[in-house]
């Protein structure tokens, strides 16, 4: 088997775990003013295959030695943090006072603080909770000059530099190496659980959903899926509830006597939209269930993973076309946004470009976008992975070169080499 060509540069290049921010920031301002080779930062190379494939070899900048907790004054509920931090260290740090970052991270024993923010990442809770954008409260990276700076601050109402802040977010390491981090969080609830509903068609469960739009309570999470993901999730982790019709899937969270509320009010709402079962999902298969959802656009065997944004009122009928072609489906309903896996035993190359294209224009019809999370390098020149250029495209291009006006930085991850 050929090796894929961004691993093939990864391995091909050298590697630099710088011990401090100094060194780090002297590695890439010599390396901008003389030998100019790619830089590709890492943490816990969870997302490597995001993004076209790697072109040169170059320098891997790991910030595995890039991990100390900076400060954590608990009564203000804020953390500040090295980049390099694994997220599950994190998690591990915040429980004990009894407070969390409220985002759902794939992989938690592999990825870090840093990664985690260059790629957005987020999970079933972003309904409830919102998206990394909403806690980052302060960063220091380096670009791809060696300069350091810092935005934003350590507490949570300093707002200066906030929309640099969130300029990092998501930017793949294009544009800097994130080195620092502070965050505000939120007190873990004493308990939540999953209400599980099952609908005949994607129909009634559209129906179910507009019946959401004036419920009583407050679900974290919105999670609806196709029979095929539904049988996934349910195989992984031994439960028994129906799998093969669409489902609907609420997380509620809080006190006791709040959770419990909820779920009776829910149950009562939802109990004239024709759902064939519901089931309650509590205790320890309830964290089995936020694993499993949290980690299904990464831990999988097939072949191409994608993600749609749209109109949060359009996803169901998306989902519905896309489901009549074999692909497992899972959503963030609340968000409109669509995760689906290709079969790895499907047809030819030239049918699977015709399904994409397809599904890519009913996404752009429906207001959103259509993005590549993962495919074999060969396939990557034949698509737009990124989606059709959008109108912060130019915008995107200038920042990349005031950050990194060497283009050291991850180079053609988001612009492919011509």
């Amino acid at each position: 088997m050929t090796m894929p060509m961004t691993a093939s540069v990864i391995e091909a290049s050298e590697e630099f775990a710088p011990a401090t921010v100094a060194e780090l920031e002297r590695f890439l301002g010599e390396n901008a003013r003389k030998v100019k080779k790619p830089v590709y930062p890492v943490g816990g190379r969870t997302a490597l295959h995001y993004g076209y494939p790697l072109c040169d070899p170059g320098t891997v900048v790991s910030t595995a030695r890039l991990s100390r907790v900076v400060d954590y004054p608990a009564r203000d509920m804020t953390v500040t943090v090295e980049a390099g931090i694994r997220m599950e260290q994190l998690n591990e740090l915040l429980d004990r006072e009894r407070q969390r970052l409220p985002i759902d991270i794939p992989q938690l024993h592999r990825a870090t603080l840093g990664g985690v923010l260059a790629t957005n990442s987020n999970g079933p809770r972003r309904y409830g909770y919102g998206t990394l954008r909403d806690y980052v409260i302060g960063v220091s990276a380096i670009d791809g000059r060696g300069n350091l700076f810092h935005a934003g601050g350590r507490v949570v109402k300093n707002v200066a530099g906030y929309d640099l802040c969130k300029l990092m977010i998501g930017s793949l390491g294009t544009l800097a190496v994130i080195t620092q981090v502070t965050l505000k969080l939120r007190p873990v609830p004493e308990t939540s659980s999953w209400l599980w509903c099952s609908y005949p068609t994607w129909q009634q469960l559209d129906e179910a959903l507009e019946r959401l739009t004036t419920t009583a309570t407050r679900p974290v999470a919105m999670i609806a899926l196709n029979a095929r993901a539904a049988r996934q999730i349910v195989n992984e982790i031994h439960l028994d509830v129906p799998v093969e019709s669409p489902t609907l899937a609420l997380a509620i969270e809080g006190t006791q006597k709040e959770t419990e509320w909820q779920s009776s009010v829910l149950k009562d709402e939802l109990s004239f939209t024709g759902a064939s079962a519901m089931y309650d999902i509590p205790g320890h298969h309830g964290e089995s269930v936020w694993t499993a959802l949290t980690d299904y656009p990464v831990v999988t065997d097939e072949p191409l993973t994608f993600r749609a944004n749209m109109l949060p009122s359009r996803a169901a009928g998306f989902m519905e076309r896309a489901d009549a072609t074999g692909i497992s489906l899972l959503s963030h309903i609340g968000n409109g946004i669509v995760i689906g896996h290709f079969p790895d035993d499907w047809i030819s190359w030239e049918q699977s470009l015709a399904i994409l294209n397809s599904l890519s224009h009913q996404a752009q019809e429906n207001r959103g976008n259509f993005v590549i999370l993962q495919c074999p390098d060969e396939w990557k020149r034949d698509l737009l992975l990124w989606g059709q250029p959008e109108s912060g495209y130019q915008l995107m291009k200038k920042m990349k070169a005031a950050f990194d006006p060497e283009g050291v930085l991850n180079p053609h991850r988001l612009f492919v080499k011509a």
